[in-house]
């Protein structure tokens, strides 16, 4: 018997009717997008160190032997001052930690805390003062996030809007927000530290969601153009299936190096990765069950009917 690749269970050719259960997966969408952006003011984002403040101090071990990121990490995290980072610099004797200082408490007392529990964890260890991240600060840095999230889905509308039509650039911007806002309600629902690592994510989600939109559009513009008789809806599952395999593929894929990166990333990491691979998902479902059922909703001009093309048959009942 011979063993084919895991891809191989593919099929080549699908018949799926998309279309069909757009309508009841608009609504979950619908549903799910309100009580994303309900939770997020209500219990709230758990903000991290880069939007609450917190302390920073760098440390060095007075030996110049290398410093163990991971024991410095795990000391300063027993003390439960919420969001902990570590990071190494130019030297490996160096580091960077930040940490922050809860509220009631004195930074003095927190700072002598924190020293005290590296010391304990990595031996003698030398530091060269404390700054403050001061509460102005992170919220700039939160309205900077935001706006940078804003601006990414603007430019990508514009994008889209002037590669096809307007009413693409509207269904790719339904599925960017959709994508967004599922991606803050997880965020939330799982109390995901939200710092600016988690914004680097939510833009890459919003990059690989326009890159699988934008595919699928091209296989529909391109079957517009082909079958111009044919009915929109089987025009629009018709190039779903087409571009299917290709998304699965490559979702998979994906979704495979984040697991890796969450299992053995450790916790800076844990997030980011979660936050990604749920993106990614959710990215894959949009653009099959948000963006591509707005055009039809709005619905598209055909363009010139190629002289070549034919109506094919997709083995399902035409509907008005």
């Amino acid at each position: 018997m011979t063993w084919w690749p895991l891809i191989k269970i593919l099929p080549h050719k699908t018949n799926l009717h998309f279309v069909k259960y757009s309508r009841a997966a608009g609504v979950i969408s619908v549903v799910l997008c309100i009580a994303s952006i309900v939770a997020c003011f209500y219990p709230g984002l758990n903000m991290g160190i880069d939007f609450r403040g917190g302390a920073v101090m760098e440390m060095t071990k007075t030996d110049n032997s290398a410093l163990d990121i991971g024991a410095v990490r795990e000391a300063v995290g027993e003390l439960n001052l919420g969001d902990v980072g570590v990071q190494g610099i130019d030297s490996a004797a160096s580091a960077i930690v930040r940490f922050q200082v809860p509220d009631g408490e004195g930074q003095s007392a927190v700072v002598e805390r924190v020293q005290s529990a590296i010391s304990e964890a990595v031996g003698e260890v030398r530091y060269s003062g404390v700054s403050v991240v001061g509460s102005k600060v992170s919220g700039e840095l939160f309205t900077s996030g935001l706006i940078a999230l804003g601006l990414a889905i603007a430019l990508m509308f514009a994008y889209i809007w002037f590669r096809f039509e307007p009413q693409f650039g509207f269904g790719a911007v339904a599925g960017l927000l959709h994508d967004v806002v599922l991606t803050f309600g997880l965020i939330v629902l799982f109390k995901l530290e939200f710092s600016l690592n988690m914004v680097a994510a939510i833009l890459t989600v919003i990059g690989y969601s326009m890159n699988d939109t934008v595919v699928v559009f091209d296989r529909l513009r391109e079957n517009l153009r082909k079958y111009k008789s044919m009915p929109l809806r089987e025009v629009i599952d018709l190039s779903l299936n087409e571009t299917l395999s290709r998304t699965i593929i490559t979702g998979v894929t994906a979704v495979m190096v984040l697991a890796a990166l969450a299992i053995f990333g450790g916790e800076a990491l844990f997030g980011f990765s979660i936050a990604l691979m749920f993106g990614i998902i959710i990215g894959t479902y949009s653009s099959i069950y948000v963006g591509a059922p707005i055009i039809l909703l709005w619905g598209v001009k055909r363009g010139e009917l190629a002289e070549d093309a034919k109506p094919i048959k997709l083995g399902m009942a035409s509907r008005p």
